[in-house]
């Protein structure tokens, strides 16, 4: 029954530093089985580099998931291919860098992950529904399976925990960095929460400087975003698994 805890999106040199700060002591107290981290946001508030998934890994997650921010860097793309422990939306072309699913191990009991990208107000990708049989099948060897949706509208991450109810073990949502009150498992006895929230300083708005973000909506004039560093915390959920393809509340 192993416990899986999976951690919002962490969002620049903040989330970074809660994630290691926290990290540990959480997976000894909770006995968690396995961590998966969004690090979409992780590299100085947008996308991911080589360097910043090699810490996140390094502080103790077992895989990392991504979404609309994923080639921003262009460093990343080829450490997509070579790292199997990192996978960006299976939703996104073939040809592109990386891969949209993984399976990673522990104590005999293997956790397939798939990452689907939402289509509405989030730019191109093939629709999220049509490539979800293919990656399921992917990871089809698995003993529990954890999908995430990286999702502005809630309507898309609510319609697939429904249909993923009792096919999968947990169906968690991101993107927003804003947690909602909605996690629960459903009748079919997969885990499910719209979204996690994020992992970085709550003192600003979704993780950049408030300043800022208010001096933009006040004046409708650009401006570059930096992150901020105001009080930072983590927001993770915890799926306990009770056989392949269900959850329990705990």
């Amino acid at each position: 029954m192993p416990a899986i805890l999976f951690v919002g999106d962490v969002v620049a040199a903040a989330g970074r530093r809660t994630l290691r700060g926290l990290l540990p002591a959480l997976r000894e107290e909770l006995r968690v089985d396995f961590v998966v981290v969004n690090g979409e946001n992780a590299a100085g508030g947008i996308g991911i580099t080589p360097q910043t998934a090699d810490e996140l890994l390094s502080i103790g997650a077992d895989a990392i998931t991504l979404g609309n921010h994923t080639y921003r860097h262009r460093e990343v793309w080829s450490y997509l291919d070579s790292e199997p422990r990192i996978v960006r939306p299976a939703n996104f072309l073939a040809a592109q860098p990386g891969r949209g699913t993984c399976v990673v191990e522990r104590d005999g009991i293997k956790l397939g992950i798939v990452n689907l990208i939402g289509n509405l107000f989030m730019g191109s990708a093939a629709p999220a529904f049509a490539a979800l049989d293919d990656a399921l099948a992917k990871v089809a060897h698995a003993d529990h399976v954890l999908v995430d949706m990286h999702a502005e509208a809630t309507s898309e991450k609510v319609a697939l925990g429904w249909h993923l109810d009792g096919k999968v073990t947990a169906v968690v949502g991101t993107h927003t960095h804003v947690p909602t009150a909605d996690a629960r498992v459903l009748p079919g006895g997969t885990a499910y929460v719209t979204d996690v929230g994020m992992t970085g300083a709550r003192g600003g708005v979704i993780g950049v400087k408030r300043e800022q973000s208010i001096a933009v909506m006040r004046t409708h004039m650009p401006m570059r975003y930096e992150p901020s560093e105001v009080d930072p915390w983590l927001n993770a959920v915890l799926t306990p698994g009770r056989a392949a393809g269900s959850a329990r509340s705990s």
